[in-house]
This record gives C-alpha cells, sequence and structure tokens, in this order.
C-alpha cells in the first residue's frame, strides 16, 4: 500500500440547515466517512456543482483515488424518463445532475468506485436503467425499506461475495429501488423480497460495487460491514500503485 492513505472523493450533501453551522451547508454523513477513514482511506467532500460537464467532473476529480457515491434523498423521475411521483423527497436536480456526471466519470476512466444506496440507483440510471419510484405503490407486499434490517443472499464468485460472503444481515433507509437494470450491470445480490441489493459491473475498466444497505449503519460491529469500505480503500490503493 502506499505510504499515503488513498484519497476517497465524497460528493456533499446539500442540507436546508445544521444547528452547529445556523444556515444551510454541506455535509457527509458522519459514520459515512468514519468508516473510509477507519478502513485506511482519506474522505474529501467534493462540492456539487451541476452545471459542470463530464470533462470539467473529470478535472475535478482527478486528484482521487477511489469515489463513494453515498446515499441521500431521492432521485428525479426525469434522469429515467420516468417522470415525478408524489412521493418522492429531497429531491435536487443540481445535486442528481453532480452524482450522475461523477458516476459517468467513474465508470468511463476506471475509478474505484463504491455506491451506497441512492448511489447506486444513480449508478443505475446512468447506464439507462430505471427504477422503482415508490415500493410501497409498486408491490404492497414488499413496501419502503425505510429502518429495515433484513436478510441479503449474495451470488457465489463476485466481487460481493469475496467481500461479505454469501448471506448478510443488512440496514436499509430507501424508498426508491432498481427496477429494470442498466446496460452492463449485473445483479449480485438480492433480499428476502427479492429487491435488488447489489450491483457490479464486469465491464468496467476499474472496480466498481453497488449496495442498496447502508454498510456505514454498523461498521463499527460488525466486520462484513467494514469490509465494504476496506474493499474499496484497497482498489483505491491498488489503482494508486498500479500508476
Amino acid at each position: 500500500m502506499s505510504s499515503r492513505r488513498p484519497l476517497i472523493a465524497l460528493p456533499s450533501r446539500f442540507a436546508a440547515s445544521t444547528s452547529a453551522l445556523r444556515y444551510a451547508a454541506e455535509v457527509s454523513a458522519r459514520e459515512l466517512v468514519a468508516a473510509v477513514y477507519a478502513a485506511g482511506g482519506e474522505p474529501l467532500q467534493v462540492h456539487p456543482d451541476g452545471s459542470l460537464g463530464d470533462d470539467e467532473v473529470a478535472e475535478r476529480l482527478a486528484f482521487a483515488d477511489g469515489i463513494l457515491l453515498p446515499g441521500g434523498g431521492d432521485l428525479s423521475g426525469r434522469w429515467s424518463g420516468q417522470g415525478h411521483h408524489p412521493s418522492l423527497y429531497d429531491v435536487d436536480e443540481e445535486q442528481d445532475a453532480f452524482d450522475l456526471a461523477v458516476a459517468r466519470v467513474a465508470l468511463e476512466r476506471g475509478i474505484p468506485t463504491l455506491a451506497v444506496c441512492r448511489g447506486l440507483q444513480v449508478v443505475n440510471v446512468v447506464r439507462g436503467g430505471t427504477l422503482i419510484q415508490d415500493m410501497d405503490s409498486h408491490d404492497t407486499e414488499i413496501g419502503h425499506h425505510r429502518h429495515r434490517v433484513h436478510h441479503v443472499t449474495v451470488d457465489q464468485g463476485t466481487v460481493l461475495c469475496d467481500v461479505v460472503g454469501e448471506s448478510v444481515e443488512v440496514s436499509c433507509y430507501h424508498h426508491q429501488a432498481l427496477d429494470v437494470i442498466g446496460e452492463e450491470l449485473v445483479v449480485t445480490a438480492r433480499s428476502e423480497e427479492g429487491v435488488v441489493e447489489g450491483v457490479e459491473m464486469p465491464s468496467a475498466p476499474g472496480w466498481f460495487l453497488g449496495v442498496q444497505w447502508h454498510p456505514e449503519d454498523n461498521w463499527r460491529t460488525v466486520p462484513q460491514q467494514r469490509a465494504v469500505f476496506e474493499a474499496l480503500v484497497t482498489a483505491a490503493a491498488a489503482s494508486v500503485a498500479a500508476r
């Protein structure tokens, strides 16, 4: 491993207010940042500018050894041609545009990338896929996955299986989910109800892993969840060594 920590870029999230800063802010989930740092990476927030083209975003990410596309608010239906659903919340199209550009740049340029929850949904849309806009109305037997802990089965012979094994209990918070799977993406894990929980892209020039759950929720106590972040940092370190 390099003598320095691999630099892991995280698009920050817009917050309408934060008590410590008094006004609107840009934030990252504390446990997400802490998990990256504990895994040996140096987490660095990146300001989302939705007006930038992919080349400009690539220039801004030139420093990054790895990228973590985090969770957050709902993704606007416009990006997947699905229109607006009344249940969507915390939609910010500037945030969307930036995340989508980051995903395109990361996948095309082979930057090691971990996509978490919304981040996975962003990747699916970038690859031409669609989302279940509201799990409650889509299938009453499934329902939303807010504050949900459930079992996930992972396919053998996959990157995710190498990281967490064939079975893992996960913490979820989402009411959008993957529907039509994007081009060249491969589903590698599902929940008990059949919801897509893990996705990979074997054809990508760099390491990529997408999970629908939130491994940051219990990484401190569950080695399988910590291993998700360690896998990203290890891939980023290998990318640095190969340059």
